[in-house]
């Protein structure tokens, strides 16, 4: 799934201390400590994050190819609101605009994925390269050289071109891994002389289960037991071997991103619970990144869904099964591992009997929980935990022997369609999980980098323009697409300045200076005419008429009064 190194004698040790290390995490302890002022270490990387379908737009010029988003979106009923990300964040026409953005804000590094569509738009290299699509790409790896931010480019953040679903099936067939391969050779060869930073994958369970089980997302297929199953198969079969040798390997590091949200024991004196907690992880972060560093699939998945695929009388589990030669291939292959995360979930164990049917949800004998006192800015999915990010951290460290970090996506959305800059919750929930990131660096744990999602408002895949992740606010009605600051972008730049949190005292004086500059952005915002419109409307036209409809609704009920009389 990621870089293919040869097996060398301290690769083989050290994978021994990822087995031994394994069974080191102390469940029972939960340190919810106050918050911890300090810094983090010298040459600490921090950034924003984008992806190529939520802000690129430019969805059919200049020779790019359709996507399997293009595709789903423009299905009625798929997309809340029958939104598309056809034009989006304009991002295609704005680069210099949006690296303007990131100067300001002083980020040493932009992460953003590589459309698969724009640079081959039938999917295959043998078929067509699209220089067009090759030149954007350069120019804004040159754009961000040149104010000195660090390029960290994914290969694959969900786009894949339609024309390889529509003959193939997409990651339903095992074909798949040569294309990509084809794929990632022509990037590294195009833009590999000047990006240090590789992803190969953005956030696979997301691919597998929402694509390939739930349906909820692009391709929208639901294989429901096995389609997910079978996709996370050949995304973890694709190797890097033959493009991260040689000159390849130096002064290049080549990962991953596996999003995962935390899960915690209801009742951590509970062994039932505390096995339902991990399985949960195993089912989502293991899934792929017990592959990647000791070789095959949890133990517990193996387990799990063979007795269930028994209990269904079929004659092989439904999770597909790696040869010796796979397993050499993909055991210890990455420079570090990218980590998204974004929320907390209490853990129980639930049984689900085999009539229930094939289901990846059910095959994993738990539910989910949520304490109806963390805060819940609005997306439903979404609650503010931070404690729970220190302790995936830790679990990772312990799990898979300290790796590399870096942290690949982490933020908050809203669901307001308020021009309300000053976005204290985002301020807040920052705060905290930089901070718990900071004392999980204290604990040991091997973190490298951070970035913030998302620099800009975007298109929310199924939820459309409905959530907004932005650092800063994108007025999506207007042709222009202008950018406006939020309070969390000025606050976050001053995580930036000061490399953490280095007293109380100037903490304390960073929320005060990012209410003065939402202030200054909510007038520039006003200043736009349509802004100025929707805010007349609003605030005098809909006052007004509400006004008018009592007024009238008084006169005409004493009218009837006076003729009953």
């Amino acid at each position: 799934m990621v870089i293919m190194v040869t097996m060398r004698p301290y690769h083989v040790l050290f994978l021994l201390l990822c087995v031994s290390a394994s069974e080191d995490f102390d469940w029972t302890k939960n340190e919810r400590t106050s918050f911890y002022y300090g810094t983090f270490p010298s040459g600490f990387s921090w950034g924003a994050g984008s992806s190529a379908y939520q802000t690129e737009g430019a969805w059919n010029i200049d020779g790019k190819g359709m996507s399997i988003w293009d595709a789903f979106a423009r299905k009625k009923g798929k997309i809340l609101s029958n939104d598309t990300g056809d034009f989006s964040c304009e991002g295609y026409k704005k680069v210099k605009d949006d690296v303007n953005l990131m100067k300001d804000m002083k980020l040493n590094h932009y992460r953003f994925s590589v459309s698969w569509p724009r640079i081959l738009p039938t999917g295959l290299r043998r078929e067509q390269i699209n220089e067009k699509g090759i030149k954007y790409y350069d120019d804004l790896i040159e754009m961000l050289l040149e104010n000195k931010i660090t390029p960290v480019v994914t290969l694959y953040h969900w786009d894949l071109p339609q024309a390889l679903q529509e003959k193939y099936g997409g990651w339903q067939n095992v074909s798949m891994v040569n294309h990509f391969h084809d794929f990632a050779d022509l990037c590294f060869e195009r833009f590999g002389n000047r990006v240090k930073y590789w992803v190969t994958f953005n956030n696979p369970w997301s691919i597998a289960v929402e694509g390939y089980e739930t349906g909820e997302h692009a391709p929208g297929q639901r294989l429901k037991g096995s389609g997910a199953y079978r996709a996370a198969h050949h995304i973890i079969k694709v190797r890097q071997s033959h493009f991260c040798s040689g000159c390849w390997r130096l002064h290049r590091l080549v990962g991953v991103s596996l999003t995962a949200d935390w899960g915690e024991p209801v009742d951590v004196s509970n062994q039932k619970d505390i096995e339902a907690a991990e399985r949960y992880i195993q089912f989502s972060l293991g899934w792929f990144a017990t592959p990647i560093f000791n070789g095959d699939y949890p133990q517990v998945m193996k387990d799990y869904i063979g007795r269930k695929s028994g209990q269904q009388g079929l004659g092989a589990s439904r999770l597909p099964v790696f040869t010796s030669q796979e397993r050499n291939y993909i055991r210890g292959t990455c420079d570090f591992l990218g980590l998204g995360h974004f929320t907390t979930r209490y853990v129980t164990q639930k049984n689900y009997p085999s009539s229930a049917g094939d289901s990846f949800f059910s095959d994993r004998d738990l539910a989910e929980l949520v304490d109806p006192q963390w805060p819940d800015p609005g997306s439903e999915w979404l609650y503010a935990v931070p404690w729970g990010f220190r302790r995936l951290l830790n679990f990772v460290k312990l799990q898979y022997g300290n790796p590399m970090i870096y942290v690949t996506e982490n933020g908050v959305s809203e669901k307001m369609l308020c021009t309300d800059l000053c976005d204290d919750w985002r301020i807040q929930y920052y705060k905290e999980y930089v901070n718990e990131m900071l004392k999980a660096v204290k604990d040991g744990v091997n973190v490298r980098g951070y970035t913030a999602w998302s620099l800009l408002d975007n298109f929310e895949w199924d939820e459309g323009y409905s959530e907004r992740f932005g650092l800063y606010y994108v007025d999506f009605r207007n042709k222009n697409k202008p950018r406006y600051p939020k309070a969390s972008a000025q606050y976050y730049k001053r995580i930036i300045s000061s490399n953490g949190f280095p007293n109380q005292r100037e903490v304390e004086n960073w929320k005060r200076k990012s209410a003065e500059t939402c202030y200054s952005s909510n007038q520039l915002l006003a200043a736009d005419p349509l802004i100025g419109h929707m805010e007349m409307v609003t605030e005098i036209v809909v006052p007004t008429v509400c006004t008018l409809c009592i007024l009238l609704s008084a006169i005409f009920l004493m009218f009837l009064l006076r003729q009953q009389l």
